[in-house]
């Protein structure tokens, strides 16, 4: 890819010669607090300390996916209790990010 003018008033979308450039996206970045999360999961799991794991995760292009494994898919009261914790520690979350309220 040729370098751009970078003559006052040139278009950004052309090379010296006068061609389209190609443009190029920024790559999404690798969530590196989620990766140290999983590890540490992982971890526990190994050494037998995680017998069960239900879970929601966000994709990119705001996908999900959700499922359980272990104790959780066994024994799927217990799981639901899990997530109805999980999801009061977000309610408490969202209603304590803005003490006046706006959203």
């Amino acid at each position: 890819m040729a370098k751009a003018d970078r003559t006052r008033g040139a278009d950004k979308t052309t090379d010296g010669m006068g061609r389209r450039r190609r443009l190029e996206l920024i790559p999404d970045q690798v969530s590196h607090d989620t990766v140290e999360c999983l590890e540490t999961l992982l971890r526990y799991a190994r050494a037998g300390d995680v017998i069960g794991i239900a879970f929601a995760a966000a994709l990119k292009r705001r996908a999900y996916v959700a499922d359980t494994a272990g104790e959780c898919s066994r024994n799927p009261t217990f799981a639901r209790g899990m997530i109805a914790a999980l999801d009061d520690r977000l309610s408490a979350r969202v209603h304590h990010a803005d003490p006046d309220g706006i959203r």
